[in-house]
């Protein structure tokens, strides 16, 4: 159970638990529970294994207590240092007699018991005495005594919210109401010292209003002045761009004449190469045409001659 209740703890101080659910952690008794769960109000021991109440510490702020489905037989006098207990639920357990729920009837507040499953329950005029032994008690074994049922969990929390909301705005009206008055007085002085303060920072504003204004027609004249200038400078800056513009058409024309005047001069050199070839082509022809003719005439000139002399020596 101390382990359990470490770990349901979770970081937190024992006075910061409001509730506490050790429902199932396997004790016979109880351990590691102290009265330092001061603001603990509701607490669930459901089938624990708990034989007894004895060492069940004072919690003066518990309401709700879960005991069903143990083994207990003795120890209710534990519970009446917890005076402000208005649930108790024993059912599930060994409870014989009306002895042992004797000290339930110094529990003023408690409002709902339920002993079911019992065997105190078997006893004749059973609810008749509960009654009689608790004033304070609504319901038992979820019913009153004209056995009309008790609401369930969740009317009772709606039960609550709703008395919370309740009592919370009474409480509210009543902490505002008293220095409501002072707290509008203090509202009205402050808000005039604010308006003050908005007409002192209003007259600044106008009487700035004119020299801003002076300021800002001289501002103006220096921008359009400025903006002049630089119409002037962007057209002059045209005016170069186009000049920029017909030079490099112009060096680009230059550039293209000498391309142009070599291409021709290529030209022309290839064709009076061909030309010279075909002159000397033609001039090797002519040379070897007068060289046959030099040769046929020689030839024809010496036949004439041995012809002229073969004639001389027959006469």
């Amino acid at each position: 159970m101390e382990k359990r209740i470490l770990l349901e703890k979770r970081g937190r101080s024992d006075d910061q638990i409001t509730e506490l659910i050790l429902d199932n952690c396997r004790s016979t008794y109880i351990d590691g529970l102290t009265e330092s769960f001061t603001a603990l109000e509701t607490l669930s021991l459901i089938n624990v294994g708990l034989v007894s109440l004895k060492n069940f510490p004072k919690l003066s702020n518990l309401r709700k207590l879960e005991l069903s489905d143990n083994r207990i037989s003795n120890g209710l006098s534990n519970l009446t240092g917890s005076p402000k207990l208005t649930h108790l639920n024993l059912s599930g357990n060994r409870i014989k007699d009306f002895e042992e729920l004797q000290p339930l009837k110094d529990l003023q507040n408690l409002e709902v018991l339920d002993l079911f499953n019992n065997q105190v329950t078997l006893i004749d005029n059973y609810r008749d005495k509960i009654f009689q032994l608790i004033p304070s008690l609504t319901y038992l074994d979820g019913f009153d005594k004209d056995f009309a049922e008790a609401p369930s969990d969740e009317e009772e929390i709606a039960e609550e919210e709703d008395s919370c909301e309740e009592s919370d705005d009474v409480s509210l009206a009543y902490l505002y109401n008293d220095d409501l008055e002072e707290d509008q007085e203090d509202w009205k002085s402050v808000e005039s010292d604010y308006n003050n303060v908005d007409d002192e920072f209003d007259t600044e504003d106008e009487e700035g209003g004119g020299e801003d204004d002076g300021e800002g027609g001289e501002e103006d004249g220096e921008d359009a002045a400025e903006s002049d200038g630089d119409d002037g400078e962007d057209e002059d800056g045209e005016d170069e761009d186009g000049e920029d513009a017909e030079d490099g058409d112009e060096a680009a024309e230059g550039a293209d004449a000498p391309a142009e005047v070599e291409t021709v001069a290529a030209a022309a050199a290839a064709a009076a190469s061909t030309t010279a070839t075909e002159t000397e082509a033609t001039s090797a022809a002519a040379a070897d045409e007068e060289i046959s003719e030099a040769k046929a005439s020689e030839s024809e000139t010496r036949g004439k001659k041995r012809k002229f002399e073969g004639t001389d020596s027959d006469g």
